[in-house]
């Protein structure tokens, strides 16, 4: 028999090493939302999928909105991973939403998307094989820019031409307290096409995949 905490540790490390066998399987131009309830979650996902990248030889940039970059840093190192060394070769950035989303209290689908070509471009330059990226889009919801968001996500889908891996993450009670929260939630889908669902119990939370 095991006791509860043990029970506890193998049920976590089951979660992670679905999220790993996901990651692993993912690929250039794959677009996939990302629907969490607990901080612990958010991180074992998106820094598991990170992780996969770096060790793969690949570039890795983290977006953060609800959390600032020095927290999603601290956390990172708490994870087990090289942020220093990677920061230094090039092959992390942690960014904060005004990086790249929301830059002088405007969003620009083009600045955006034009920003992710330059990050992968000099990713390429700097010998690594590709780059994965995630973004929190908290901001979004933050700055009233939702419909501005949905139309960015629709043309991110559509014209995906910078051949990264891209997942972006959205706060499930967030998305709940949103104006009509469930036409929101189906336009991202669609958007998507794959969604991931984790966070069912507030330490780690269950991970849920589905096709749309």
């Amino acid at each position: 028999w095991h006791t509860a905490a043990n029970s506890k540790d193998i049920e976590t490390v089951a979660v992670s090493e679905k999220v790993t066998r996901f990651v692993e399987r993912m690929r250039p131009t794959d677009h996939i939302i990302f629907v969490y309830q607990s901080p612990e979650a958010k991180r074992n996902v998106l820094f598991n999928y990170l992780k996969v990248g770096l060790e793969n030889g690949e570039a890795g940039v983290y977006v953060a909105s609800e959390e600032n970059p020095n927290e999603i840093r601290d956390a990172m190192t708490r994870f087990g991973l090289e942020v220093e060394k990677y920061e230094k070769t090039g092959a992390l950035n942690i960014l904060g939403c005004n990086d790249i989303y929301i830059i002088e209290g405007k969003f620009n689908i083009p600045t955006t998307m034009g920003l992710w070509k330059k990050l992968y471009d000099e990713a390429l330059v700097k010998g690594f094989k590709g780059l994965r990226v995630t973004g929190e889009m908290a901001c979004f919801f933050e700055n009233n820019l939702v419909d501005e968001l949905l139309e960015y996500e629709r043309a991110l889908h559509r014209v995906l031409d910078v051949p990264m891996i891209a997942i972006c993450a959205y706060n499930g009670q967030m998305l709940a307290k949103a104006s009509n929260p469930i036409n929101i939630y189906n336009e991202l889908v669609r958007a998507h096409g794959t969604v991931l669902f984790a966070g069912i119990d507030n330490r780690l939370g269950k991970i849920e995949i589905r096709k749309s």
